[in-house]
């Protein structure tokens, strides 16, 4: 017992040190393999972490408002992936819609669902394409990192998860160094990529989705009656054929290798009172609805005419409500 609490100080120190103490423990008692022990003070992938289907679909209920479709989609695609357990290619999403309507809200979700510590685990990465990929003349040597970037961190945990934000800032081409890791290949250099996960984030397509919305509520449509195959095959032709997309051209849609198109509409008054809700009780205070009230009139919404939707959705919900 004595050394298996002198692994657990140990692991405030560094890794080496704890692999040494757990290796001994583990040698003494023999109730525990090495990397079972091992994994008790360290991230570790080995098997894939089982998907609580139920949890998901709670947090994205939750805590996603506005949303009907991508909450729809995302728990249906990563619950029939996640239980399949020989999967024919990696599970590729591709989401759009106008700032502030939880895009990388969604992913972070996501993370967390997949790998214990979300964004901050070792399996989880995230690229954006202003800070890793900023100049047009360096394309080819963003493809190279690219590729052997991926390639090392799905060789060391299969069911790795790659983000990648504002694909409408990357520069054509880039994204398509990963074309093979995507597609049906049981292996690509002796390294299998068929359980990873890979999310683009995009702006693109948010004018197209926002006129579909627009469509309907001049209709007297719900929104909630918004199908995804209102929506789907304009988007990927869309950003196809946007230079400004991250996916012009790209091999990747050519190919069929993104597996779903997922449109986030645009957040009306109603949601955007939500979102300040939400952070009002995230932050411990009390719901004070002439505070949520305040902040939904401080935005500024869209068309001109109608003031149905916020033009920043709910990205400024934060900064405002500490102004109040």
């Amino acid at each position: 017992m004595w050394l298996l609490l002198a692994a657990q100080a140990v692991a405030a120190i560094e890794p080496i040190s704890v692999g040494i103490a757990i290796g001994a423990a583990s040698v003494i008692t023999g109730y525990l393999s090495y990397r079972d022990l091992y994994c008790r003070f360290a991230e570790c992938c080995g098997k894939q972490r089982p998907l609580n289907a139920t949890a998901l679909k709670l947090d994205l209920e939750e805590k996603l408002f506005g949303q009907h479709l991508a909450t729809e989609v995302i728990l249906k695609a990563l619950t029939g992936f996640r239980s399949n357990n020989n999967p024919k290619k990696p599970l590729t999403l591709s989401l759009h819609g106008s700032a502030g309507t939880g895009k990388n809200f969604v992913s972070q979700i996501v993370a967390e669902n997949l790998h214990a510590k979300g964004l901050k685990s070792y399996f989880v990465h995230l690229f954006v394409s202003t800070l890793h990929f900023p100049h047009e003349q360096h394309i080819k040597l963003y493809q190279d990192q690219l590729q052997r970037w991926i390639r090392g961190n799905v060789s060391a945990c299969a069911s790795s998860v790659f983000i990648f934000d504002e694909m409408d800032k990357l520069h054509p081409g880039v994204i398509d160094a990963i074309k093979p890791f995507l597609d049906y290949y049981e292996q690509v250099d002796g390294v299998s990529y068929r359980k990873a996960i890979f999310i683009f984030l995009s702006n693109a397509g948010g004018d197209l989705i926002t006129k579909t919305a627009l469509e309907f509520w001049r209709a007297g449509r719900k929104r909630e009656d918004i199908q995804l195959k209102d929506l789907e095959h304009a988007l990927s032709v869309g950003v196809f054929n946007n230079k400004h997309s991250g996916l012009w051209r790209s091999g990747l849609i050519d190919k069929s290798l993104i597996d779903y198109f997922i449109p986030f509409l645009p957040l009306e008054y109603t949601h955007v009172k939500m979102c300040v809700r939400a952070e009002m009780k995230a932050r411990g205070s009390a719901i004070d609805e002439d505070v949520v009230t305040r902040v939904a009139e401080e935005m500024t919404f869209y068309p001109k005419g109608e003031k149905i939707y916020s033009d920043r959705g709910c990205k400024t919900v934060q900064s405002r409500l500490d102004f109040q």
